[in-house]
């Protein structure tokens, strides 16, 4: 069904085109050039550093004043900060040790045309891509895949979702699992993860027994961009914006702006300019009201249908689990049982993958994210995977368009296991 990105693709209408209730759609045109965002902080006014001998108590230190650990490993932080931030962590004690200019870092790579990616990420989907390629996928396999539109973004642009299922026009009583990328606007490769999601789970039906198994007993959601105006932004000009967070005002970090435990816990921050702003108040943001909408909408008769949820990111090569909010195992919501599924359903993804698993708040804390908030409001079996790579700065967030492939397929089995566990129960 995938075309690559030097073929034309027939834009048509999904013939099995499924409407929920709370689904709208808009129409919104990105300009050429990304505009000026006020108040925000450059690219050329934020710094790569490396700080060595972190634990997770010092890296929620660190994120705490609003800078970003970008990675860790082996107890070495590679941080982005802005130059009062870098300032505030070495008044308190921290180590820094500058790697790079986050815009002269960009800069180094080959500015493209308008409208697409730099050359050498040809492969990445752009938005209007994205949306071709499903509309095609349904057109294909209109029995199985039907295109809708979730909800609209603060531009109003709107973010597209595939339900795949054997019956794909009913609403039938079988577990369900959504998966979602690119909240985080320059993670370009978690868009390609779940664009490898609906091509696996499209075109390899009915040939593959284990995708036509899925297929037949489970309802496949799947959010490819769920942030389009950022993700625009950041690409849009030719040239890599470093950005982060959606498009409102200065813009609100997407994965700090849930409600569950929102702001609670040092985990995100109040300054508008941060790159962890969690929003004036939770569910401040559009997109974010989507997602919540959405998972609202699938209680049905008083249970919820998603029974698994993967919110992919990059990078550091780790699966996580709840909570981010506490460093404890077993806390309120959390019961040593259900944090022990956790614990093993995790570590059985992380062992076909090659990623290392973890509890989310064992990199550093964090307050108001997807994660949080999809178990502890909507007792959804819910992970965060950090792709590849496992370490960098910011070139970690652009990888080259070569290892798409790679890197996505290397996450099939991880898939499988989630769609699989969730038709098991507690």
């Amino acid at each position: 069904m995938f075309t690559t990105r030097h073929k034309a693709v027939t834009a048509v209408a999904a013939a099995a085109l499924i409407m929920l209730p709370s689904l709208h759609s808009a129409v919104a045109a990105a300009p050429e050039t990304p505009p000026p965002t006020p108040g925000a902080a450059s690219a050329q006014d934020r710094d790569v550093y490396k700080v060595p001998n972190t634990d997770s108590k010092q890296r929620t230190e660190i994120a705490a004043t609003g800078a970003q650990v970008l990675s860790s490993a082996t107890g070495e932080a590679t941080v982005e900060a802005t130059r009062a931030q870098a300032e505030q962590l070495r008044q308190a004690g921290f180590t820094l040790q500058h790697q790079a200019n986050v815009a002269d870092a960009l800069a180094k790579r080959s500015k493209g045309a308008p409208g697409q990616f730099p050359p050498g990420d040809e492969a990445y989907h752009t938005y209007d891509e994205v949306q071709q390629e499903m509309d095609a996928a349904a057109n294909d396999h209109p029995e199985i895949a039907a295109k809708s539109v979730v909800g609209t973004s603060f531009e109003g642009k709107d973010i597209p979702m595939m339900k795949i299922s054997n019956n794909v026009a009913q609403d039938e009583d079988q577990p369900e699992v959504l998966f979602n990328c690119n909240i985080h606007a320059r993670e370009h490769l978690t868009t390609e993860m779940c664009m490898r999601i609906i091509q696996r789970f499209t075109d390899n039906y009915p040939d593959d027994p284990t995708v036509k198994e899925m297929v037949d007993t489970r309802e496949i959601w799947v959010i490819p961009v769920s942030n389009p105006d950022g993700s625009i932004y950041d690409y849009e000009s030719g040239e890599y914006q470093g950005w982060r967070k959606n498009r409102q005002d200065q813009g609100t970090d997407l994965n700090r702006n849930f409600g569950y435990k929102w702001g609670c816990c040092g985990g995100s921050s109040g300054d508008p300019a941060s790159e962890t702003y969690r929003g004036e108040e939770a569910f401040s943001a559009p997109e974010t009201q989507v997602l919540r909408d959405f998972a609202e909408s699938r209680v049905i008769n008083g249970e919820q249908q998603l029974k698994g949820f993967i919110d992919f990111h990059t990078f550091s090569e780790l699966v996580l689990w709840p909570f981010g909010h506490t460093e404890d195992d077993v806390t309120d919501g959390m019961t040593q049982e259900e944090r022990d599924r956790f614990e093993r359903v995790g570590t059985a993804m992380a062992d076909t993958n090659g990623y290392t698993p973890q509890q989310s708040s064992d990199l550093y804390v964090t307050d108001g994210d997807s994660l949080d908030y999809m178990w502890g409001e909507q007792r959804i079996l819910s992970f965060t995977f950090e792709m590849y790579p496992s370490s960098g700065g910011i070139d970690g967030f652009y990888p080259p368009g070569d290892v798409i492939a790679e890197e996505t397929a290397r996450n099939d089995a991880a898939v499988d296991i989630m769609l699989r566990e969730a038709g098991a129960g507690a």
